[in-house]
């Protein structure tokens, strides 16, 4: 029976990678390809297709090939069970096997799955015909050079790195450009790439689908440029466009009090204490309301700001303005001297209705995640008219500044010759806490990313 019979024919894309693949590693000739389909693309699926084919055809032969993904479990151990499951599917269980809790036998040939994470011990494997690296672009540089890429040199196997864009400083960028330059040298095609678009012309399905990330994030979303795409970040810049800094801009007026029937949420970012301190506590106040497609927007209609006033007279205020406002749910900063405060607020209003959020790299980058597709959806406006407050915060949105790390997070911040970014946090935390907003069972909750 035909491999065709066996498994669902491959998408047009999916066949120019494998044959390129799979000539190299037939030929020996050792070439290193870069592969980069949109999110849920087929990459896997090309990937576990590659190395079924190779098993197979080498079955006789006592050789290994590696692959190594940024994590063992699950990323590693997924892969290694598609691979089962088509050497299942293939009726080729008699004569194969898993092995080693890491691998998979085909006859005297095997396929090994390793973890390429900075702490993993790999030094002293061979790949004898390929050496994939799997999301290549949250790789540390540095383990490839010294442990994966030595795995390769000596026997001249053909290495793939696969992914999805991310910033202009990571591996799979990196073996990108090389391949592009070596391209245009010899005209052998070494990197394939197919954004969303070729993806939606083999599934209408996933056309839908992407139609609706798209509606949901914004076109100028992160994670919707780099994973669908596929276009490749600057390492740093400003974390909102011209167009969205126009898109944060509201019609609506700034409010004195709460209007009876609104839903209103707040987000609490808490600053040091003492007269030898400058950046501020920053209170936002916003109501939640219908947004065009029904989803939930965010329209801010007051900031409160304190400078260099110690935490316990804040208390007293800080209760009495969300009393007043009716706070459904405010979030607060609890990263250190924060925690307090959380605490007091809970106590004072009941732990329903405050929620506290330790700031970790982690933590704070799905809250600009958050931010931007708030942003880029419309969903999120700043009120008119003029204030000391509005002036600053528009000021530090201006300034803040994004920078995409590994692993698809971001880091934003104002630079420190530009102030603080307060108001940005502030901001931030509003939309987290418009997202949990409504009714909610008497209990608080605790984010540590």
């Amino acid at each position: 029976m035909t491999a065709a019979r066996i498994f669902p024919p491959m998408r047009p894309y999916q066949r120019e990678i494998a044959a390129a693949v799979l000539e190299s590693v037939r030929r020996r000739q050792g070439l290193s390809f870069s592969v980069e389909i949109a999110r849920q693309g087929g990459k896997n699926e090309v990937s576990a297709r590659i190395e079924l084919n190779v098993l197979a055809r080498c079955r006789r032969m006592g050789v290994t090939s590696i692959k190594a993904a940024p994590t063992f479990d699950p990323q590693a151990r997924i892969s290694l069970d598609r691979l089962w499951q088509k050497v299942q599917r293939a009726g080729l269980e008699g004569i194969a096997a898993k092995e080693g809790g890491n691998g998979v036998r085909l006859g005297r040939a095997r396929q090994l799955f390793l973890s390429a994470e900075p702490a993993s011990n790999v030094v002293g494997h061979t790949a004898d015909l390929l050496l994939e690296i799997d999301e290549a672009q949250d790789v540390d540089v540095d383990k490839f050079d010294k442990e994966l890429q030595p795995m390769a040199a000596a026997s001249g196997a053909t290495t793939v790195f696969y992914g999805t864009a991310w910033d202009d400083g990571n591996l799979l960028e990196r073996a990108r450009q090389a391949h592009l330059a070596a391209e245009r040298r010899d005209g052998v095609r070494r990197h394939f790439e197919y954004d969303w678009t070729v993806v939606a012309e083999s599934n209408a399905a996933y056309a839908r689908f992407v139609r609706e990330e798209e509606a949901r994030l914004g076109a100028e979303h992160p994670m919707f440029l780099t994973q669908y795409c596929l276009r490749t970040l600057p390492g740093a810049g400003r974390l909102l466009g011209p167009n969205q800094l126009t898109l944060l801009r509201g019609a609506h007026a700034a409010l004195d009090g709460p209007v009876a029937g609104e839903t209103y949420v707040a987000g609490l970012d808490v600053a040091g204490e003492g007269e030898g301190e400058h950046d501020a506590t920053v209170l936002t106040i916003a109501r939640v309301v219908a947004g065009d497609g029904g989803e939930r927007a965010v329209e801010v209609v007051r900031h409160y700001a304190w400078t260099g006033v110690a935490h316990a007279s804040l208390h007293t205020a800080l209760v009495a303005l969300l009393r007043e406002w009716r706070v459904a749910l405010v979030v607060v900063d609890a990263t250190g001297i924060g925690e307090p405060v959380a605490a007091f607020l809970a106590r004072a209003l009941g732990p329903s209705r405050v929620e506290s959020m330790k700031l970790t790299a982690e933590s704070k980058s799905r809250l600009g995640f958050g931010l931007l597709a708030a942003v880029n959806g419309g969903r999120l406006r700043l009120h008119s008219g003029d204030s000391a407050e509005l002036r600053e915060c528009r000021r530090q949105f201006e300034v803040c500044r994004a920078s995409y790390r590994p692993n698809q997070t971001m880091r934003f911040y104002v630079d420190e010759r530009d102030g603080h970014d307060d108001f940005v946090v502030s901001l931030a935390l509003t939309v987290a806490a418009s997202a949990d907003a409504g009714p909610r069972p008497a209990r608080g909750r605790v984010r540590d990313g």
